[in-house]
């Protein structure tokens, strides 16, 4: 994790947030990995992943999620400490982004269908919705 510039609760919601969301974003590519090796073909090395996470339309539903966590990183090296309205702002951008939606699209239908065909992905959801739960109650990690 990047070292914060500031302190306070604030940014430890910041970093629970994006410890929360770095958590189930591996869960989503070991799952979307294993679907990758069993319906395309088998990833060789890190570097291949590392290639197609970047730029293979497989993977790239979760761009979006990747890129919650650059915006939470850089408000948190932000040289003025995070507002409460940055970290609300950011809790509730994450509890709609990981709101799994059969019917939706992009994120949030590949969500429901990782959620679908992957155990590990449903308990990692669950995970997360707790941390959401603890962020909005004001709560940080235990």
């Amino acid at each position: 994790m990047p070292p914060s510039r500031s302190s306070g609760p604030n940014s430890q919601r910041l970093r629970d947030l994006r410890n929360g969301l770095l958590r189930l974003h591996k869960t989503l590519l070991d799952s979307e990995r294993d679907s990758y090796e069993r319906d395309i073909a088998r990833i060789a090395t890190t570097g291949q992943m590392l290639q197609l996470v970047l730029h293979d339309p497989f993977f790239a539903w979760l761009h979006e999620l990747s890129e919650l966590v650059v915006l939470i990183d850089e408000l948190m090296e932000a040289e003025e400490p995070a507002e409460v309205i940055d970290a609300d702002r950011l809790v509730e951008q994450a509890r709609d982004l990981v709101a799994p939606a059969e019917e939706g699209t992009g994120f949030r239908k590949r969500y429901f269908e990782a959620m679908q065909r992957d155990p590990g992905v449903v308990l990692a959801h669950r995970e997360m919705t707790l941390v959401l739960e603890r962020l909005e109650n004001g709560e940080t990690e235990p």
